[in-house]
């Protein structure tokens, strides 16, 4: 998918800067036409020398040098796609804001390709809110954020934080311009995300889904030509994806609603969102205050989205299911599969590392009435793309 694309690769200052040179040599060997650009603070972790005989080009290193100053809008015009990886936080800040002082900087405003960019810093600093405003307005810009990954990071502690491994970068690059059209036309309705159950003015239950998993499936689909319905529910996370219409939603509820009232005018829903299955039986009108002795809260039942849409289920319709669970994750999938009715079920697991809410990654097993199917440890964009195809050989079945 990457042979005889023009990709130009930005590298800011983090000692992620290392993995450019596997970036980049991993489109050269996919066929790839590659130029490199650094920020200065970029050339003291890995030499330009280092990327140039890489990628067979010279590297920019200053807006302000011969080669910046002359080839930052032509290069905003060559590119098929800017991939800026690892963007640190500073980067990612002059990027959401327009602060121009860079050869990078200068050639993201002069590009009319599609920009990916793939943050990496300290988990403090991923987790700060600046930080998540600036993804979120490149987000709103129509940029494509390569999530970070969790594991060890330089400080020495653990978290989110880490560059995405460049073999994700290069996949997530390759699904971009993959030509599959395999889900043309479908409707495909999608929920992703939490579910908020307000107690009073100020409080809510709720749990630690950010939708990261929805929104991939629902831009994989869209990549291979379906018409998808996103149900969306509170998270800061979003789409701009062509092909995809979003329904924003708070409570199980709203989703339900959302859900029936779409149901028969698509052709497969995928159940992806964390919906609560309880919700206070009573909203405080004024914020609940502390007095002494216990609180007790008396719950009452959501609607079942599932149980419900596979109860109306036409022959030419398929459902999807998710189950997330911590014990008995195979009894369960396989009980909630015939009980509500599902052609398949994702299960996973969030004590497995890496897998579960606020990960960039995720590992599965698809569960159907006949097998069992593993899968290793994946990118959530990857993830979607094993589900997609398990839905397209379904489909081919009947």
């Amino acid at each position: 998918m990457l042979a005889g694309k023009k990709i130009i690769l930005g590298v800011s200052g983090s000692i992620a800067a290392y993995k450019s040179a596997l970036i980049v040599r991993g489109l050269i060997r996919a066929g790839a036409q590659v130029r490199v650009l650094m920020t200065p603070a970029a050339t003291e972790f890995i030499s330009p020398l280092t990327l140039a005989t890489l990628s067979k080009h010279e590297v920019i290193t200053s807006v302000h040098s011969e080669a910046g100053w002359n080839n930052h809008v032509e290069l905003g015009l060559w590119a098929d796609a800017y991939l800026i990886a690892p963007t640190t936080a500073t980067t990612l800040a002059k990027l959401a804001h327009g602060i121009c002082d860079t050869a990078l900087v200068a050639v993201y405003l002069s590009a009319r390709c599609p920009v990916f960019f793939a943050p990496a810093m300290d988990v403090d600093m991923w987790l700060h809110p600046a930080t998540g405003a600036n993804v979120a307005r490149l987000q709103s810009y129509g940029n494509h954020l390569i999530d970070v990954e969790s594991g060890e990071l330089a400080s020495g502690l653990h978290g989110q934080g880490r560059l995405a491994e460049p073999e994700h970068i290069l996949e997530i690059l390759a699904d971009h311009f993959a030509t599959r059209a395999d889900l043309a036309g479908e409707r495909i309705l999608i929920t992703a995300g939490p579910t908020h159950e307000d107690l009073d003015p100020v409080r809510f239950l709720g749990n630690r889904s950010t939708g990261r998993m929805g929104i991939a499936l629902a831009e994989a689909a869209a990549a291979r030509g379906a018409s998808v319905e996103l149900i969306l529910g509170p998270t800061e996370l979003s789409t701009t994806a062509s092909g995809v219409t979003v329904t924003a939603v708070r409570s199980a509820r709203e989703m339900h609603a959302a859900a029936i009232s779409q149901w028969s005018e698509c052709t497969t829903a995928i159940l992806c969102a964390a919906v609560a299955d309880y919700r206070p039986a009573e909203v405080a009108e004024e914020k609940i205050k502390k007095k002494e002795g216990e609180l007790h809260l008396r719950l009452v039942r959501n609607p079942d989205i599932a149980a419900d849409l596979g109860t109306s289920k036409r022959p030419d319709q398929l459902l999807i299911g998710f189950a997330l669970e911590t014990e008995h994750g195979l009894a369960n999938a396989r009980e909630k599969l015939t009980r509500k009715n599902l052609d398949f079920i994702v299960l996973n697991s969030p004590r497995t590392p890496g897998a579960g809410f606020g990960h960039a990654t995720n590992q599965i097993q698809l569960v159907d009435r006949n097998k069992v199917t593993d899968f290793e440890l994946k990118s959530k964009r990857a993830v979607a793309e094993d589900i997609l195809d398990r839905l397209v050989a379904v489909k081919q079945t009947r």
